[in-house]
């Protein structure tokens, strides 16, 4: 069973200024035929770090040093995120592609059961993973995960997700489908962000950085098939699970 404390310190670095650091050197993961960089530091329970769209393993850099005083922190990039080439044209893009390349990228670290940490699109490849290979995980974490089929269809919470997803994707989803992949990029920061209009030239340099050297995955990622995980999946997932939310977010790579 995870400790308490593996919670508090993930509240904790959540609200950690994000600062540039030197960071490990990274090293390489052969996982489902493709190889997965990944970067690790520190001794201790092993925390498997999950990074969401339009990102790879550099999101997490803010909270590196603070988790690896306690911790075995490791963070990857997933297939098709980062910067190196792919081995096709994208179409396995999915979570389920994500969650099985998961389970198979804790094997290779060869540690036993992790605590998992999955933010955003990352937290349905975390939740998906673990509900499929339960024997992995220690606990689950997930920060605003992009789970949205476990709303009862046609509910008034479906009804007012949808319309805020409209809202939040609807411009993003237009740049998209005219062929315009960085600006369906910049336009979707800025709507899962609350950002104004132009508000993307006003974020860190760094954190510009990763989400443009990702905007190739927006289109696979506006592509991809819904998750399989509902209410009735979830019903006998015993590991301990937090789910977060809120408006302190933390700042991508700055």
């Amino acid at each position: 069973m995870a400790h308490p404390s593996v919670f508090a310190l993930l509240l904790s670095c959540l609200l950690v200024p994000a600062s540039a650091i030197s960071g490990p050197s990274t090293k390489e993961a052969e996982v489902n035929g493709v190889r997965l960089p990944y970067v690790e530091q520190g001794s201790g329970e092993p925390i498997v770090f999950i990074h969401g769209a339009i990102s790879d393993l550099r999101a997490w850099e803010p909270i590196r040093d603070e988790i690896a005083k306690k911790y075995r922190f490791v963070a990857y990039t997933q297939r098709y995120f980062g910067i190196g080439a792919w081995k096709d044209d994208g179409k396995q893009f999915g979570v389920a592609t994500h969650a099985g390349d998961l389970a198979k990228f804790i094997m290779a670290l060869n540690t036993g059961p992790v605590h998992l940490v999955g933010w955003s699109y990352g937290g349905a490849v975390a939740t998906e993973a673990a509900l499929k290979n339960p024997s992995l995980v220690r606990s689950l974490i997930l920060y605003e995960p992009a789970v949205w089929e476990v709303l009862s269809a046609d509910s008034p919470e479906e009804k007012e997700a949808l319309e805020d997803r409209s809202k939040i994707f609807g411009p993003a989803v237009a740049a998209n489908n005219a062929g315009d992949a960085v600006q369906a990029t910049r336009l979707l920061l800025e709507g899962v962000f609350y950002l104004p209009h132009g508000g993307f030239d006003r974020e860190p340099q760094a954190a510009q950085t990763i989400w443009l050297d990702n905007s190739r995955t927006t289109p696979l990622l506006f592509a991809a098939s819904p998750t399989a995980i509902t209410c009735d999946t979830l019903k006998n997932f015993s590991r301990p699970t937090l789910v977060l939310g809120g408006r302190n977010r933390l700042q991508p790579g700055g």
